[in-house]
């Protein structure tokens, strides 16, 4: 296969999940069972809404009406009502950057999955749009499934760099209120917000009836608390240090860490959202292989 000209799109490692088509689906759609109204794919196409021609859109859905009115170029999207429509929350803000040794940080493992799931799905045919934020919407790609968006995507993802501060809740909220069309939301972030408001959050999603999966993403040493010697500790969102002696504070670190992990876990399973935990050692391939296998035994 050869070798890809994108930083987070690594083709071999996505021709490793190429056998997952149908199981990616059957998945998807056994988890947002009732969504797709038509049996037949291509059955029932409507036309959904307007966005400005970009290189490499099928001139065939060209706009030559707008185009007389407006003397700009403007591209028909249409809705197949049997193609998912996803969404990708990725957080880039300053906790994402972080990372201890060699491996990538949690910004980049991100955006390599959000550069992965969108490739499978634009390969499957269903349309996928990409929101990057931190306490703001950095950009918003609304959904699409040609080359030429998932090239926007990918493009997007490399200029985008980790921000500073954190407001997932009220983000999340502006979103559920703006995203129309019901569908799936995929979240990638290390939620370090607090939890109650994340959780409120995306409670108003599925109140707008979609379905959501939160890709859960932490460093090795955020779980497993490595450090020995006295060490400075700098926030990476305000910048505040602190020094710490870990062993007087390991034991209660690793406490609130797996009650932090765990009450995610309990409290989106009792609002029936999918939660998968990934630390960032684990290559994402093969965490989203073993992802999609035990989504298609529980929808069995």
């Amino acid at each position: 296969m050869a070798k890809s000209s994108y930083l987070y799109f690594d083709p071999e490692r996505a021709g490793k999940l190429r056998n997952l088509n149908l199981l990616a689906r059957q998945a998807v759609e056994g988890f947002i069972s009732g969504l797709h109204r038509s049996p037949h794919k291509g059955f029932s196409v409507e036309f959904s809404e307007h966005r400005e021609y970009s290189p490499g859109d099928d001139l065939r859905h060209l706009d030559w009406v707008a185009w007389g009115r407006t003397d700009r170029y403007y591209v028909k999207q249409y809705e197949q009502e049997t193609n998912l429509r996803a969404y990708i929350l990725l957080d880039v803000s300053g906790s994402m950057n972080y990372r201890h040794g060699e491996g990538p940080t949690k910004f980049q493992y991100g955006c390599f999955l959000a550069a992965c799931l969108s490739y499978l799905m634009c390969r499957q045919q269903d349309v996928v749009g990409m929101i990057a934020f931190d306490d703001r919407v950095r950009f918003h790609l609304t959904p699409g499934s040609t080359p030429a968006h998932l090239d926007r995507i990918f493009k997007h993802l490399e200029g985008v760099k980790p921000g500073k501060l954190t407001a997932i809740a009220p983000t999340f909220h502006q979103l559920a209120a703006s995203i129309a069309k019901r569908g799936l939301v995929i979240v990638i972030s290390d939620l370090y917000d607090e939890p109650s408001e994340i959780l409120r959050a995306l409670q108003h999603f599925v109140h707008k009836r979609h379905q959501i999966i939160v890709f859960h993403v932490l460093d090795p040493a955020e779980v497993e608390f490595p450090f020995r010697k006295v060490v400075s500790f700098v926030d990476m969102e305000n910048g505040q240090k602190l020094q710490v002696d870990p062993r007087y504070v390991k034991d209660a670190y690793l406490a609130e860490m797996r009650a932090f992990i765990e009450r995610y876990r309990k409290e989106c399973s009792d609002r029936k959202i999918e939660y998968a935990l990934t630390t960032t050692d684990v290559p994402y391939d093969r965490m989203l292989l073993d992802y999609l296998a035990r989504r298609k035994a529980l929808v069995r």
